[in-house]
């Protein structure tokens, strides 16, 4: 026999007795739509009924319940007991059969449990340690290829006739996205994955914890008390004394009865939820830097200009223009610090940003470290140079020769240019060498190569070479610049705050205790997740403190016995 409920919320009432029903038969519950199946005997079916009598609650709106029984009734008197005290509306037999055969459908039940399922997997923690590795494995690689380079440097750094460790080709580099390697598919998918292992992880045990932990939980068992990690029983003691302590010592303390539950810490259980956003947050910031930001570098000559949209460049799917790309940069002037031993210390570039009507809306001096930001675009100062050299020979000048960057062994830097004397149109044209290390001092050589001496440009001194007065008027250096707009950030850095505070907190200890009032006598119980020697000790200082019921209540007759014993009157 088949029992159909729809829509249980109120309780059963159901005529006695049951015994002509079969000793097992088949429950289905249909709820607003919803099938489900279950077989069960009569006496569970009893209790079932009888349970919910004892624990019915009060519904505001009262929802119609139907109950169906399909299947041979071979005793009469069930039939008239069923029929006299269960009211058997007209339903939908169509539908009916519609639920049930979808709540028995494998295949339903099937796609049902799939979330779960992919969530239980996700949820894994060997597979989020060998996301987490991977992702730090290709962090790693995208620091030693070379990043945004053109394809020819893959080509010639790793061929396909010489692989690096015997198969790593350019073709792995470009296939595959490496030459920009934070947002390659394989990286941002990496980090979606993670992102989906943490979410399922939150998901399935850190969310289950915090709805467990949140539970006031009475302990009626003295037994059930004596269990927990630390235990002890405090004869002549009252229960209230022991929630005053408690609320002393910062735990929120609950009673009910003779019963008590306090817990302290909660914060511990939520910092793990914490953690986790924190991470995605960190992650998100990251993926929106690699995939939505513009980049630009850029040397420029001091006294001239440059636009910062014609200088950035997109670098992902998610990249778009901002209003300050029409900003136009001027360099007023650039100028570098020097060590006493003549060394390059630190270097300066004074910069206005002018609008589209040409008037100023920024003006500061960027150096290393010090970046100029408006609008969301960041000005850094990367590198310098020097482009041009102002010369004066004899009445003629001053005029600008082009100094160009020479090749040689090591890092500092060597420009060069070249003043030709004579006929200029010559096949063998001679004339005066200049070479610079900085701006500090220009190294002069005469039309045979041999050196002529050195002169500051700010000395404005001329020196003779092959009869003619060569004055070094001034060295223009040129500033290199690096331009980007990061949308990313902000984000990154509240991931990072939030990281930190969370992990701090998730350091905090979530401590309950239980206790029950057995005659005279405190049965006291408490766990802890962390700190558990710190908590024992915690919780013998606590009842420690609580004081103990002493019985001053004496007869009369024994006082006065006690003091005629002792040769006293009373008067």
């Amino acid at each position: 026999m088949d029992l159909f409920l729809i829509n249980p919320t109120k309780s059963l009432q159901i005529p006695t007795p049951l015994s002509p029903f079969p000793p097992k038969f088949k429950l289905h519950f249909f709820v607003h739509g919803l099938g489900f199946s279950r077989t069960i005997s009569r006496s569970q079916f009893m209790a079932k009924i009888q349970s919910s009598d004892d624990t019915k609650r009060k519904i505001r709106k009262p929802i119609s319940q139907k109950i169906i029984l399909s299947g041979p009734l071979d005793s009469p008197e069930i039939s008239e007991n069923v029929n006299a005290k269960v009211e058997i509306p007209a339903i939908d037999a169509q539908k009916v059969e519609i639920l049930a055969k979808k709540a028995r459908n494998p295949l339903w039940v099937s796609l049902k449990r799939v979330p779960r399922r992919i969530a239980s997997v996700l949820s894994n923690l060997p597979l989020a340690i060998g996301e987490m590795a991977t992702i730090a494995g290709l962090m790693a690689l995208g620091t030693v290829i070379e990043q945004g380079e053109a394809p020819e440097l893959y080509f010639q750094k790793y061929p396909e006739d010489n692989p690096v460790l015997g198969f790593f080709t350019w073709r792995w580099v470009l296939y595959l996205g490496f030459d920009h390697m934070f947002s390659s598919p394989v990286f941002l998918g990496m980090l979606v994955l993670l992102a989906a292992s943490l979410m399922a992880c939150t998901y399935t045990t850190q969310v289950p914890l915090v709805r467990v932990a949140r539970r006031w939980s009475f302990l009626t068992s003295a037994e059930s008390i004596r269990k927990q990690e630390v235990a002890d029983s405090l004869p002549r003691a009252s229960i209230k004394d022991l929630g005053v302590i408690l609320m002393g010592a910062g735990y929120e303390v609950f009673s009910k009865g003779p019963s008590l539950y306090a817990f302290k810490g909660m914060a511990g259980r939520f910092a793990p939820i914490g953690v986790h956003l924190a991470m995605l947050l960190i992650m998100a910031g990251a993926t929106l830097s690699a995939t939505g930001s513009f980049r630009g570098s850029v040397t420029v000559p001091q006294g001239l200009n440059f636009v910062i949209g014609d200088i950035m460049g997109p670098s992902g799917f998610l990249s778009n223009p901002m209003p300050s790309f029409n900003t136009e940069v001027h360099v007023n002037r650039f100028y570098m610090d020097y060590y006493e031993s003549g060394e390059v210390s630190q270097f300066h570039t004074d910069l206005s940003l002018l609008n589209l009507d040409g008037k100023e809306v920024m003006r500061k001096t960027i150096s290393v470290n010090d970046p100029l930001r408006y609008d969301g675009v960041t000005i850094y100062q990367t590198d310098w140079g020097i482009s041009a050299l102002q010369v004066s020979k004899d009445t003629d000048g001053p005029f600008n020769l082009a100094m160009a960057p020479l090749k040689i062994n090591g890092d500092k830097k060597l420009y060069g240019t070249f003043l030709p004397v004579g006929d200029t149109n010559s096949s063998n044209v001679k004339g005066i060498s200049m070479l610079a290390r900085d701006l500090q001092s220009i190294v002069l050589y005469d039309q045979e190569g041999k050196f002529a001496g050195v002169r500051r440009p700010s000395s404005k001194l001329p020196i003779d070479i092959d009869g003619m007065k060569i004055v070094i008027e001034d060295a223009i250096g040129s500033t290199g610049l690096e331009l980007k707009t990061d949308p990313g950030v902000p984000i990154v850095y509240a991931g990072f705050g939030a990281l930190m505070l969370t992990t701090c907190i998730s350091y905090l200890s979530h401590s309950q205790i239980w206790a029950l009032q057995d005659g005279t006598t405190v049965v006291v119980g408490g766990k802890t997740n962390r700190g558990k020697v710190e908590f024992a000790g915690e919780l013998n200082r606590l009842l420690d403190s609580i004081p103990e019921i002493v019985n001053t209540k004496t007869t009369p007759s024994k006082t006065l016995n006690s003091e005629s014993k002792d040769g006293d009157s009373l008067v």
